[in-house]
């Protein structure tokens, strides 16, 4: 490969690697630090994001400034390219410091305080946090598993809810997290549909859209239907693709204009929705044809190391289940079985694991009540290490 994914990297000013997620947890001596649950990456950022933030601190001014032609050329370049987006110009941008801030943005628009949303489950637990703060109640219609073991919506569930929690606004993931679904076009035709029928306007988080794993392919949810596209607040960054979170940044494809407009207000409002200028380089950076190059190779990586965890799993992890991923980088492991054959607590294994030094993430924050979710986006040499201390000293220690 061109770019190094193997490099064990410090970690510097990284909460994945400083922070344990678990509350009066303490590695054991001898036990290195592997972080494996918030949704960053731990490889190096292409070349070219480097090359452009470097390039524009080299110029010692730093004051305000407006968005470049370059940097709505490159998002417009990207989006066409990638998800086949016909018809979109600069004005159906918009900016948001973070994609769960443009999801409140719109909430805020579309919704009073105290109304019903449709959420699936399992559910991003940065949805239920912004949710809960900002005074929404959540409806969550279960993602049914079929007989491949595939995550699927459930229609009938759906509308169910729908018609009798009076619900007019839906939360989308896509792909989802933390199952790592891609939904197929025919699924969010009939989701839509669906939506059609009751008046439901739709959010859509697609900050996961690039990371796509053995070939699988994103269909933006405002493609499949014109309903959708007027219907829908889609929200995308290059910070999951790129490991650009700390730079701060994100934006919104919305086409229908009245939306689009509030959803600008709404964001308006604090005084503090601005975009950063090294954010807006790395942008550039990140969807050129070296970040492009990049991506497929980080694709490759991610995907490898999908299969050889799930593959381990089934081989070693007795009791322990989870549906292989199609996009993100995350499993989501359901313990059920193992631990009712071990009469352990989910608290017990969570705590075996990070005293190994395998910062995982308890799975009951996403609505799954025996599950674990654990970040794959690692060097192949720390995700073999971790899963033979989780072999060793934990599942079948």
């Amino acid at each position: 490969m061109k770019y190094d994914f193997t490099t064990i990297l410090q970690r510097q000013d990284a909460i994945a690697a400083e922070h344990i997620p678990l509350p009066n947890v303490t590695v054991r001596e001898g036990f290195s630090r592997i972080p494996m649950w918030v949704a960053d990456m731990s490889f190096a950022v292409p070349p070219s994001i480097q090359e452009a933030v470097i390039r524009r601190t080299e110029h010692p001014t730093f004051g305000y400034f407006a968005p470049s032609e370059d940097y709505y050329s490159a998002i417009l370049s990207w989006q066409r390219e990638r998800n086949g987006a016909e018809g979109l110009t600069r004005e159906h941008l918009g900016y948001a410091n973070g994609v769960l801030g443009g999801v409140i943005s719109a909430m805020n628009v579309l919704c009073s305080r105290g109304d019903n949303v449709l959420l699936h489950s399992p559910t991003y637990i940065g949805f239920t946090e912004v949710l809960e703060n900002n005074g929404y109640n959540m409806v969550h219609s279960p993602l049914r598993r079929d007989e491949r073991g595939v995550w699927r919506m459930d229609l009938a569930d759906m509308e169910r809810r729908i018609a009798e929690k009076k619900i007019h606004t839906a939360i989308l993931s896509s792909p989802h997290n933390p199952t790592g679904r891609v939904w197929e076009r025919w699924e969010l035709e009939e989701a839509m549909a669906l939506f059609e029928k009751y008046d439901v306007w739709v959010i859509s988080d697609e900050i996961w859209s690039d990371l796509l794993l053995d070939g699988h392919k994103h269909t933006p949810t405002q493609s499949v239907s014109s309903y959708a596209r007027q219907h829908t607040a889609a929200f995308y960054a290059p910070s999951k693709t790129f490991n650009l979170a700390g730079l701060v940044g994100s934006y919104s494809i919305i086409y229908d204009r009245w939306l689009r407009e509030r959803v600008a207000k709404e964001a308006s409002l604090s005084g503090f929705n601005s975009m950063n200028v090294l954010s807006m380089h790395a942008l550039v950076g990140a969807y050129s044809p070296e970040g492009a190059a990049w991506l497929a190779e980080l694709r490759e990586v991610l995907s490898e190391n999908v299969r050889w965890a799930c593959g381990y799993i089934e081989a070693r992890f007795k009791g322990v289940e989870t549906s292989r991923p199609q996009g993100t980088y995350m499993l989501f492991l359901d313990c059920a079985g193992w631990l009712e054959d071990h009469g352990k607590s989910l608290d017990e294994l969570l705590r075996a694991g990070a005293e190994a030094g395998v910062l995982w993430q308890d799975g009951r924050d996403f609505e799954g009540p025996t599950h674990i979710r654990l970040n794959l986006a690692l060097p192949k040499s720390r995700l073999e290490e971790a899963f033979e201390r989780l072999d060793r000293f934990v599942f079948n220690g």
